[in-house]
């Protein structure tokens, strides 16, 4: 009887802890399984939400949508909070591009965007990171999943790391990626997630987006530059050595040519409207430069900003150095 009165115990204390292995605590692992199984699963999603870029002391802030759908096809809309500028990087059967609608121009790229670097605003860049990084931290609070995992800025080291911030029913509420000092650099803030929208047919066709681009800061017209304006940070025994202002057909340019052991050439000139849509070949990459989207190659950056185009170039600076002095260069010039 004593021998049966232990049997059953020790039976119900197996099942007891059976029970408790396999109906254990949702975690980590589980998550990510069920993140990556709901990304393939669908084959399209639409978002929208909030980027936040901080600049040393400036603040710079979007309103994001991106969609998606399979195979391969995106488009993100990046529209500046403070100016209404909007721009898109679209991903299709015909390349990469990244469109300025307000002056009917787009950059087309030979890239892999954007499969080479982390995506603070798709979802499945997101996914990876967590799932690749085998030293990620996890923590679950009362409301929510915390994933903190390493990032693949490659322009940009000194953004190290992300914290991902999920809910309890696995949806992406707010994503921080920080400095070396543990300081938000940026910010994606997400509003609404649809993973079953449903896309007109030419909705990712290049045509159409810039026919149907709602442009509500017009680029006027008036073709002067009445300042340089210049970088406010400058390689050590950098300095300007020469400036050259000329006419163009439909404006002006500021040709300055700076000297040193890290010398390179800076151009700004009046943006103008194309009157056809332009479409300029480049062999670099979309890159998201404080207020504006510019193209990033080996040893050149191109931007748009406050009605200036900019264009610098230097055979011995490196990108994080060449986006160093850019980021200096955030005044916005009087134009008349």
């Amino acid at each position: 009887m004593k021998n049966n009165f232990v049997k059953i115990s020790s039976l119900i204390l197996l099942l007891v802890c059976l029970c408790l292995t396999g109906c254990g605590k949702y975690g980590e692992k589980q998550i990510i399984k069920d993140l990556q199984k709901k990304q393939q699963k669908a084959s399209a999603y639409y978002l929208t939400g909030n980027l936040e870029i901080v600049n040393n002391d400036d603040i710079y802030n979007y309103k994001v949508e991106v969609a998606f759908q399979k195979k391969d096809k995106y488009k993100v809309s990046l529209k500046n909070t403070a100016n209404n500028h909007e721009q898109i990087i679209l991903k299709n059967e015909d390349g990469v591009y990244v469109l300025t609608p307000k002056l009917n121009k787009s950059f087309k790229f030979q890239s892999d965007w954007p499969y080479d670097n982390s995506q603070i605003y798709l979802l499945e860049s997101i996914i990876n990171d967590i799932k690749n990084d085998d030293n990620r931290t996890f923590k679950e609070t009362k409301d929510s999943y915390n994933f903190i995992t390493k990032v693949n800025y490659p322009n940009n080291r000194k953004l190290v790391k992300q914290k991902i911030i999920l809910n309890k029913k696995l949806k992406f509420k707010k994503i921080e990626v920080l400095n070396e000092d543990n300081i938000p650099n940026l910010t994606m803030t997400f509003k609404k997630i649809d993973y079953s929208p449903t896309f007109k047919k030419n909705y990712f066709n290049l045509e159409t987006i810039m026919k149907t681009a709602n442009v509500e800061d017009e680029v006027e017209e008036t073709g002067k530059l009445d300042d340089s304006i210049y970088p406010l940070v400058l390689p050590d025994g950098t300095k300007l050595t020469n400036e050259e202002k000329v006419k163009k057909d439909n404006g002006e340019r500021i040709i300055m040519t700076f000297e040193g052991e890290k010398s390179f050439v800076l151009v700004e000139e009046t943006s103008t409207k194309e009157k056809d849509l332009t479409i300029v070949p480049t062999y670099g990459e979309p890159y998201q430069l404080m207020d504006t989207l510019g193209v990033m190659t080996d040893d050149s950056l191109t931007w748009t900003s406050g009605g200036v185009d900019y264009y610098m170039v230097s055979d011995v600076m490196n990108q994080e150095e060449l986006i160093e002095v850019a980021r200096s260069i955030s005044a916005i010039p009087t134009m008349k």
